[in-house]
């Protein structure tokens, strides 16, 4: 038998041995493409805001938002900011004096609102930014008052202590409920509670777009961790982020998980500049 052929049949032997192998996750382009973390990071450094949309249970991407965190930093350094969904707006003070050295873990515990995933998923973050001196943004309205626009409209927001507007976005809040996150959360609740449940969910994308805004300059990168929902199909905060910065280069990360990964479905095409597809059977994080 030729060299050659030999080369191609082990080549072959190789290829197939691959595709049997247990892949924990697939990364696909926008079109639905096969990609890899090195195009996503390559892409990723020329933004000035990264939305890494994330599934709150899901290891993969919780490990691949620290991962893509460490690798900015090693060319952003201090010009990379840190921002999540996942603390919200009036604990900035007690989070920052965290980072700062002056709390300890038991009291950032009983002073900030963390999830009950905390430590596993969002800790080992708060600890990169707290050693090499990032700025971490606590981005999200506080929850009491995404659920007063629920249960009592957004109006009622407007009935708050002065001080307290300061964690959120300006009022009056622009709204589109023809974009498709908003109609579809609309739609699934058949109608329950009007306008109201989308716009519970709007003023959260506004805040957190409001407060990325607020710690954005020229030359900076920040990367904001939420929930893949927050960002799909370039909009939610996206959409709020263009609304007021129509230059801002918005890079998006989606996240789905699927039976097989090998080819992504067609419902999650066009989810995201990179979409991260992993197997319905990866383990999850406790919540």
């Amino acid at each position: 038998m030729k060299l050659k052929n030999v080369s191609a049949i082990l080549l072959l032997m190789t290829i197939l041995a691959f595709k049997s192998d247990k892949q924990a996750y697939q990364i696909y382009d926008i079109n639905g493409k096969e990609s890899n973390y090195s195009k996503m990071l390559n892409d990723a450094k020329n933004a000035d805001v990264i939305l890494f949309g994330e599934l709150h249970n899901n290891p993969i991407c919780h490990w691949l938002q620290l991962e893509l965190t460490k690798d900015l930093y090693e060319t952003k350094k201090i010009n990379l900011t840190l921002s999540a969904e996942m603390f919200e707006a009036d604990d900035q003070i007690a989070l920052t004096e965290y980072l700062q050295g002056k709390l300890s873990d038991k009291t950032l515990k009983d002073e900030v609102k963390l999830w009950p995933n905390f430590t596993t998923d969002y800790k080992p973050l708060l600890l990169f930014a707290k050693t090499n001196h990032l700025n971490f943004i606590a981005a999200n309205i506080p929850r009491r008052y995404a659920n007063m626009v629920y249960s009592k409209g957004i109006e009622s927001v407007d009935s708050i202590d002065s001080e307290a507007k300061k964690w959120v976005c300006p009022l009056p809040m622009k709204y589109d409920a023809t974009l498709k996150c908003y109609k579809d959360i609309f739609e699934q609740a058949e109608g329950h509670g009007g306008q109201n449940l989308p716009k519970s969910q709007a003023i959260k994308d506004a805040t957190m777009a409001y407060f990325i805004l607020k710690n954005w300059t020229k030359g900076k990168i920040i990367i904001h961790y939420n929930g893949s929902y927050h960002s799909n199909c370039h909009q939610g905060i996206e959409w709020y982020l263009k609304q007021e910065n129509p230059n801002l280069k918005v890079f998006t990360i989606g996240s789905t998980e699927q039976e097989a990964i090998d080819t992504l479905a067609k419902a999650s095409l066009k989810m995201a500049d990179y979409i991260i597809c992993t197997p319905e059977s990866m383990t999850k994080t406790s919540q």
